[in-house]
């Protein structure tokens, strides 16, 4: 993974092709993000949106964004190494499903702001799909749900970090 060189760190082609992967779809999950908040956004012009969003969801944004990179990362790597993980497939689910799960909770918190407009008549369909209490809840308690959302992610990458060094462990 890392080759010693004359007093500096060298990285591996490998480890090199992954970690750009990872940086470039990282980044197109937050490009992507602020895009949704634009488009849902008719009535501000798109600075003030993002601008919004950041304000309110920065946290959010930067941690969905290297939650997925992460995940890119560890795929492409230990694709390139040769293992046969089996929870890349699980992983990838369960980031996409965290990564859906957190976008979709912190567009709630731009609503009050003026962002997000279409997001309104999303959130007037809403107790008419999962009812009128859950709906409250879904919407009072839409941050710590949008947390909820990174951790997922993390939780996923955490496992196949786990499962990469097994798997490197008996490889080597």
């Amino acid at each position: 993974m890392v080759m010693a060189g004359k007093g500096s760190l060298q990285l591996s082609y490998n480890v090199k092709r992954s970690l750009l992967r990872g940086i470039i779809v990282g980044v197109g999950s937050m490009l992507a993000y602020l895009l949704v908040v634009v488009i849902t956004t008719p009535a501000l012009p798109p600075a003030a949106a993002i601008s919004a969003a950041f304000q309110i969801n920065s946290i959010i944004i930067a941690g969905m964004g290297a939650g997925v990179g992460l995940q890119i990362f560890l795929s492409t790597y230990s694709k390139s190494l040769g293992c046969r993980l089996d929870v890349k497939r699980k992983a990838s689910g369960g980031n996409s499903g965290g990564a859906a799960m957190t976008g979709f909770f912190s567009f709630f918190s731009l609503v009050p702001l003026g962002c997000c407009g279409t997001w309104l008549y999303i959130l007037s369909l809403l107790p008419s799909v999962v009812g009128t209490g859950l709906s409250a809840g879904l919407i009072q308690y839409s941050q710590p749900l949008a947390y909820l959302g990174i951790a997922i992610i993390f939780g996923f990458n955490g496992i196949t970090i786990y499962k990469l060094r097994k798997e490197r462990s008996l490889i080597h």
